[in-house]
């Protein structure tokens, strides 16, 4: 979710405001979800590089993130929504990590939309983590180095429970992934739009479907052609 300082410059605003508008736009991209029976829509939030901001960025970051969920819970809630997260969040204000507990706890046993927030998230420190897990349970003798394979590994990374990324959306020009779910997007459709985040609304968020909707999705394959 790319671009919420750009939008605030580009109207003489602070960063702040580009933040604040940018969280407007989970709860309406989420609800788009659901219209259109997608069933997990992750949003990389902070990523484990982000720690290099501002602190005091930093600190506007986590309270509209504390704010979020308190003030939303609720309403998605009633939509069934199932919140869950991505990344190591002992480093997160206690009053955030309170918030976001309480949040799972409220959703964990609705069917809905998963809302899957990365959080001090990094692709590449999730697959280390996946690999001492599996390092050490081979130590231990729980598990043989025969035994590892695709599934094993899966199993041993954090986003067990998610299925594989479909399309993965970068939105402000940018066209690089940042380190967001590696594994998870070894075969996703990448689409990057040039709109800021606090610009992705509905008719954005239609583009994406029928951008992926033109994909020939082969998965490594050769697609024949019938005579």
């Amino acid at each position: 979710m790319d671009g919420n300082g750009r939008w605030a410059k580009r109207r003489g605003l602070p960063r702040s405001m580009g933040h604040r508008e940018g969280c407007k736009r989970i709860k309406e991209t989420a609800f788009l979800c659901e219209e259109f029976n997608i069933k997990v829509m992750s949003l990389f939030c902070f990523s484990t590089e982000n720690w290099k901001r501002d602190q005091k960025e930093i600190d506007y970051l986590f309270k509209l993130l504390e704010s979020f969920f308190r003030d939303e819970i609720d309403e998605l809630n009633e939509h069934r929504a199932k919140v869950m997260t991505l990344g190591d969040l002992t480093r997160l204000p206690a009053s955030a990590q309170e918030a976001i507990r309480q949040a799972k706890e409220i959703t964990k046993n609705n069917d809905g939309l998963i809302l899957n927030i990365c959080l001090n998230y990094g692709g590449q420190d999730e697959i280390v983590n996946a690999a001492i897990e599996l390092a050490t349970k081979v130590k231990k003798g729980i598990l043989s180095i025969a035994d590892i394979n695709k599934s094993t590994f899966e199993s041993a990374m954090e986003s067990h429970a998610l299925p594989p990324i479909d399309v993965l959306v970068r939105t402000s020009g940018e066209m690089r992934i940042s380190n967001f779910m590696l594994y998870e997007a070894a075969y996703a459709e990448f689409v990057f739009i040039d709109d800021h985040w606090p610009d992705f609304k509905r008719p954005q968020f239609l583009r994406v479907l029928e951008e992926y909707s033109k994909r020939d999705r082969r998965f490594g394959g050769i697609k024949y052609e019938s005579k």
